[in-house]
């Protein structure tokens, strides 16, 4: 199978779709890093597995240099995002949540028609002081300096839920109509891509029949020339079977005067008349199988004629067949001009 072709298929169907078919991974970096500049709110987007394809955007050095830096710590974390995504995903919305170290974070599920192809994580941020003796607690169980801990702590942003909220539900509805509107455009490509192909090879199997159809046309012009020299012979017999018939008339007027001289001549002349009168008799038979041969002839000529007359109807029938299928390919050319015109709409 072509492999340009079974990725188009491929791209219809949403169940072999991945994140990275559909998005600009580039643009959603930079999206993504803008964002997290402008709210101060950390993200990263993961696809299915939990792998990033993005880079971290504005994480703090409390999650990056402490909390991540134990395999408690990294395990805790990895737990944390795995069922925020699980509920977001259930959802198929925004989840705000603590997560294990304290921090608020979110998981905003990628859905591309009811299915999630990816997740975006972030937050890392408070919505009030810290309590202090709760990250100490924090620390000691992950394995890391409490007081250096409490510090990093003190650095991590406040930002009041309202705006947290926002901030996920700004990011779920850029990023899902970014997503639906890559993919509708690569949809388009494949379904233009299909579209050419077939048509290639509607119009290569229309050149076929064209061929086809000329074809028939020349062996039935060929064919009507063939007929058209029977006829003409048919006309030459009828020429030899008049001259026959002359021959059988005149036989006949030599049977009946041999006759009469036969009977003037008497007893003399019975002998010649048994000969005249068998003259006569094959003048006579010689008539009747002349006007069958001419019947038969005739009956011939008609039906080389109804031939002939079926012959210019089948070439009539090929050649309008001929021109239709050439307007049939000039349309199917226009058709693959336009679909051209698609893939390379949908691939700007």
């Amino acid at each position: 199978m072509d492999a340009r072709k079974y990725a188009a298929e491929d791209l219809l169907d949403l169940s072999k779709v991945k994140l990275t078919d559909v998005i600009n991974i580039e643009f959603l970096q930079k999206f993504q890093d803008d964002f997290a500049i402008g709210l101060g709110l950390a993200s990263v987007t993961v696809d299915l597995d939990g792998n990033p394809v993005t880079n971290p955007s504005r994480y703090t050095k409390f999650c990056m240099d402490f909390t991540h830096s134990t395999e408690i710590g990294d395990r805790r974390c990895a737990e944390s995002h795995r069922k925020g995504g699980e509920e977001a995903a259930r959802t198929g919305k925004p989840y705000i949540y603590e997560c294990h170290a304290g921090l608020i974070d979110f998981a905003v599920p990628i859905m591309l028609e009811g299915r999630q192809i990816g997740t975006i994580l972030g937050g890392q941020i408070l919505t009030h002081t810290p309590e202090l003796d709760k990250y100490d607690r924090i620390a000691k169980e992950i394995g890391v300096n409490s007081q250096e801990y409490i510090g990093a702590v003190k650095d991590v942003k406040t930002l009041e839920m309202e705006r947290i909220e926002a901030a996920a539900n700004v990011l779920w509805t850029v990023a899902n109509n970014i997503t639906r509107s890559w993919y509708d455009q690569h949809k388009l490509g494949g379904v233009a891509r299909i579209l050419n192909e077939n048509i290639t090879q509607m119009s290569a199997t229309m050149e076929q029949m064209a061929a086809s159809a000329n074809e028939v046309n020349e062996n039935q012009n060929k064919l009507n020339n063939e007929i058209q020299n029977v006829s003409t012979l048919t006309g030459k017999i009828n020429d030899v079977i008049d001259f026959i018939k002359e021959i059988a008339d005149e036989t006949r007027l030599l049977g009946l005067n041999a006759a009469i001289e036969a009977a003037k001549a008497g007893d003399a002349g019975l002998g010649f008349g048994v000969v005249a009168q068998e003259i006569r008799k094959l003048s006579s038979d010689s008539k009747q199988t002349v006007n069958k041969i001419k019947e038969f002839t005739q009956e011939i000529k008609n039906s080389v004629a109804h031939t002939v007359k079926m012959g210019d109807s089948t070439t009539t029938a090929t050649q309008q067949q001929a021109s239709a299928i050439e307007e049939v390919s000039a349309s199917l050319q226009d058709i693959a001009g336009l679909s051209d015109t698609l893939e390379n709409l949908a691939s700007k």
